[in-house]
């Protein structure tokens, strides 16, 4: 027998030679400090009588009994793809909880080898207001252009800034007064196009629309000085057309020998983003995507534009295009990129509030315009973070953190608890934990793209099982898709390395180190958080079968949006290999869209099989605990999860009370990215000693019940990442949004709002103010008088309210009752088989 913190192997037991028994704990434990446990209130279901409520009792179906009583664990499909269907595009806007038990519990998934040689990288140190849009109003005569200097080369520097959104609005606003801290000269002249949003940040006259600015030097950090060039009223610059008239604009009125864009707003990944609160137009684009969604720019039409730019200005290219916005650090959108200019900046990962520091690297090619590019993205990167206006002035600090707000709680807690004299710096290690930025040569994508197109055609030569593994413990970033299926962007070089690490195919390894080397010749700079450790620097999209198998995630929609991409990767060709097994060849130039009505397999799937649960005893009391097992048989286990349901009986319905990972007793790691490990012989016997507890969140005068989600396993249970969905109401009165809150070691860490509606939306992070309040959102499970599920709902719980504190998970004891509880064996495709049984809280 083997022990290690509780959790151990017996393989002999007692003698008869069986299957290895796993004892196991939950990975989540207290976290924050509290007192003595209080007990939870027993949730209530709020539903009208006539859709069953009162007795039945709860049945899985495939031959379990209704509850209360067993139930025999059955095969089920990897991610609701109903759940997909609605919420695509949503990053937990809804029902993610639910999701997860009905097939996609997913946590950020992590690594499974030790650490290789690779390219060096460079390391971190430490629903709203509609209003009609107008038509995109033609600019006003401007004054004579100024004379380009003779001493050097001349920059002109854009700013086109979507601040037409409520959250985002004030971070991008206080960007420009970032910029005027550096104004422009006779080598550098810097303009801005800012669209603001009709009750978002009412500061600086509160004036809504887009205006045009000259960015002139002003050191006043609350208000705009610089020269006002046009007021455009109120105009839609999700639409390309604007896009095209502002840089137009700016080229023929500022001449430069070097062109810098930077476009600030929501972003997604390949599908773009880039979307206007304000306006009510729809996009046109005839995807399955597109038709979902609002008005947005997509990748494609961000193509399309740069082209029309370069034709009506006759510019040969930009030096750099930046896109200061979430998740564009991907191969697709630097493929797109590659035709127009010579360097590009993005990030993998979700950007924090601060965005870009400005200032600093503004400041930076002031003081040497002879730099190009790849010099000017290296600023943007080594500035990130650490140099920004927010962190090292002490007026942005105060302005951005106002006193008693719970974020400047929680730094000020984890200044005491680090022993550090400087809340900046902790500030700023916090704040930088997750983040990721990249520079990029554009001039080396060709060759990158070559070579993953040789990877990717020896892929065809492999396990495919052995791939989707792979995949599934690749770096992974956020996805627009919801966490009801596995992450989908996921890093290209880290996922290179574990593919050489799983493959004993000379001629793969050999290819693999050519992308690596092309990854290591097109990054110029990179910067990425200890969060986020097997990150190289550029992204790539792989979904799993479901999100393959969905029209609006999957090929239809990918190799349109992503069409410059498509067209010069086959990337696509192996994504469709890998799940309908239709090989190709690279003599061939095509779009891989797999025909109507191919089936699509799931090489991750490991056809797992769960026994009925042994329980100790039917009935427990607070304090004690009863012990559950079970025999798990089948490969490419993947994540265990202990599930907690409370039955209301007047409802006959059941609430989703908990939803943990179980540990397994090693794990393996790359570069810090930690993954369970269970059993490989094929059948194993997992018990787990289930106390009757539950959790709530505290915002210092309340606690509520909540079902908390598991979304990044972690290095130790301090690292392990859990997030509550709900709804965000501002204290100022403006419309309320979906968010999320994002925990670990049982303090809330990160709010990401979400723009958009129910079936569109991408992340931004939230700056809690004192006075906002988020409204919990429960999962449920409405049953038939037979104990079936008839339907899966959410409903709004509690709500709490931000103060001088940070909330904080408490762990309590459960309510009386009847539960349902049980484990939720997930494989490398997402695909879950559960069994549970019936226990009782006196």
């Amino acid at each position: 027998m083997w022990h290690k913190s509780g959790i151990y192997f017996d393989s002999d037991q007692g003698g008869s030679g069986g299957p290895e028994r796993i004892h196991t704990e939950r990975r989540r434990r207290p976290g924050a400090s509290q007192g003595p446990r209080q007990t939870a209130q027993g949730p209530e279901r709020q539903r009208p009588s006539s859709s069953g409520s009162g007795g039945g009792g709860f049945s899985t179906g495939g031959g379990g009994s209704s509850f209360p009583g067993g139930t025999r664990g059955k095969q089920v499909g990897g991610g609701s793809l109903i759940l997909v269907i609605l919420f695509v595009v949503v990053y937990l806007i809804m029902g993610g909880n639910l999701g997860d038990l009905l097939g996609g519990a997913t946590g950020t998934t992590t690594d499974p080898i030790a650490t290789l040689d690779q390219p060096s990288f460079a390391e971190p140190t430490a629903v709203p207001q509609v209003v009609e849009a107008m038509p995109t109003s033609q600019p006003k005569a401007t004054k004579t252009p100024v004379e380009t200097s003779a001493d050097g080369p001349t920059w002109l520097v854009m700013m086109y800034q979507d601040a037409d959104d409520k959250v985002l609005e004030q971070d991008i606003y206080f960007d420009l007064n970032e910029a005027e801290k550096v104004g422009s000269d006779d080598r550098i002249k810097i303009v801005a196009q800012v669209d603001r949003f009709r009750g978002g940040y009412t500061g600086d006259g509160d004036w809504t629309g887009a205006k045009r600015f000259l960015i002139t030097q002003d050191n006043d950090i609350t208000r705009i000085g610089s020269e006002e060039i046009d007021d455009l009223g109120e105009i839609n610059m999700a639409d390309s057309q604007t896009l095209v008239e502002f840089v137009t604009w700016a080229i023929g009125n500022f001449p430069a020998e070097k062109y810098a864009l930077i476009i600030s707003d929501h972003g997604m990944g390949w599908p773009g983003g880039w979307s206007d609160g304000d306006s009510t137009e729809r996009g046109e684009n005839t995807t399955p995507l597109g038709k979902q969604l609002d008005d947005h720019l997509y990748l494609d039409e961000i193509g399309a534009a740069l082209d029309q730019i370069k034709d009506e200005t006759g510019i040969e290219t930009f030096e750099l295009v930046g896109m200061d916005a979430c998740l564009m650090g991907q191969l697709e959108v630097f493929t797109m990129l590659a035709p127009h200019a010579n360097f590009a900046v993005a990030s993998q990962e979700v950007e924090p509030a601060l965005g870009w520091a400005y200032t600093s690297f503004l400041g930076g090619l002031k003081e040497n315009p002879e730099i190009d590019g790849g010099g000017l993205g290296k600023l943007i990167i080594d500035s990130y973070v650490d140099d920004d206006l927010r962190l090292t002035d002490n007026q942005a600090r105060s302005e951005s953190l106002k006193a008693n707000s719970p974020m400047a709680s929680l730094f000020e807690m984890l200044t005491q608890a680090s022993g550090s004299s400087s809340s900046s710096t902790v500030m700023a290690s916090q704040i930088q934990r997750d983040i990721t930025l990249t520079a990029v040569d554009l001039n080396a994508i060709a060759d990158l793209n070559d070579a993953v197109n040789d990877f990717a055609y020896r892929l065809q030569q492999e396990q495919q099982s052995s791939i989707a593994k792979v995949r599934t413990y690749t770096q992974s970033y956020t996805s627009i898709f919801g966490s009801d299926v596995p992450a989908s962007y996921i890093d290209l070089g880290n996922f290179v390395m574990l593919m050489k690490k799983n493959t004993s195919n000379s001629a793969l390894i050999k290819s693999g180190d050519a992308v690596l080397a092309a990854i290591s010749n097109a990054v110029v700079a990179e910067k990425h958080g200890p969060g986020k450790p097997g990150s190289t620097g550029v992204a790539i999209y792989f979904p799993n079968s479901q999100l393959y198998n969905s029209p609006m995630a999957g090929p239809q929609s990918y190799t349109s949006i992503a069409s410059l991409f498509a067209g010069e990767s086959a990337w696509d060709d192996f994504l469709e290999f890998h799940y309908t097994g239709n090989d190709f060849n690279l003599s061939e130039t095509r779009v891989a869209v797999p025909p109507s009505g191919v089936a699509v397999r799931g090489p991750g799937a490991g056809q797992i099989s769960i026994t009925d649960l042994t329980i100790s005893n039917d009935t427990v009391s607070v304090g004690s605990s009863v012990n559950l097992s079970a025999t798990i048989r089948g490969s490419n286990v993947g994540y265990v999860y202990i599930f907690t349901g409370y039955y209301d009986s007047n409802a006959n319905s059941i609430f989703i009370a908990d939803l943990d990972y179980l540990e397994s007793a090693t794990s393996q790691n790359l570069n810090g990215i930690y993954y369970p490990v269970w059993s490989e012989s094929g059948e194993f016997i997992l018990d787990f000693d289930w106390e009757p507890i539950l959790y709530g969140i505290s915002d210092g005068t309340n606690t509520i019940t909540v079902g908390l989600n598991p979304e990044t396993y972690g290095a130790t249970y301090q690292d392990a990442v859990y997030s509550v969905d709900g709804t965000y109401s501002f204290a100022d009165g403006s419309d309320p949004i979906p968010a999320r809150l994002s925990f670990r070691d049982g303090i809330l860490r990160q709010v990401y709002g979400f723009n958009g509606s129910d079936t569109a939306g991408a992340p931004s992070e939230i700056y809690p103010q004192t006075g906002d309040t988020f409204t919990i959102q429960e999962n449920w499970l409405d049953l038939d008088s037979q104990g079936q599920v008839i339907e899966t709902v959410t409903q709004e719980g509690g709500t709490l309210t931000f103060g001088s504190d940070m909330f904080i998970w408490e762990v309590l004891n459960a309510a009386t009752g009847q539960y349902l509880i049980g484990f939720i064996v997930e494989d490398l495709d997402g695909n879950k088989v559960q069994a549970f049984t019936q226990v009782t809280v006196e």
